[in-house]
């Protein structure tokens, strides 16, 4: 059982900047991909970026790339998601998640359906 608990989340203007964490256990969250999706009110969940389980594979939802970033630190199980040049679009509830990766480092799950552990959510509002 993996659980993971997001913080960060908050109000801020236009153009600002957010970093977002996720603090997962247990001790094998290493052998975890793990990905960053948000859901706005009245739409589906989206997949926002989502990275491998050695961290040295990423990738981004093309309304994020450029803008954001996403890392982990394997010793502390630590998942961030630096947030930049945030727009008014980018509110919504953010939700970390874990996949196992079954001994594939380089395995980056992009479908909600791919993940096997979620987290509360943490609530993102730009204003304009």
């Amino acid at each position: 059982q993996v659980q993971l608990v997001e913080a960060g989340g908050g109000l801020v203007q236009a153009g600002g900047s957010l970093r977002l964490s996720c603090a997962a256990s247990p001790r094998t969250f290493s052998s975890y991909a793990c990905g960053w999706f948000r859901q706005a009110p009245g739409k589906e969940r989206e997949f926002v970026a989502a990275i491998s389980a050695s961290g040295g594979n990423t990738y981004y939802a093309d309304s994020v790339k450029g803008r954001f970033t996403i890392s982990r630190d394997n010793a502390k199980n630590m998942v961030y998601l630096q947030m930049n040049s945030l727009e008014p679009g980018d509110t919504a509830v953010y939700y970390c998640a874990a996949a196992r990766s079954y001994g594939y480092s380089r395995y980056v799950p992009l479908l909600p359906s791919e993940y096997n552990y979620w987290g509360q959510g943490t609530q993102v509002t730009v204003s304009s």
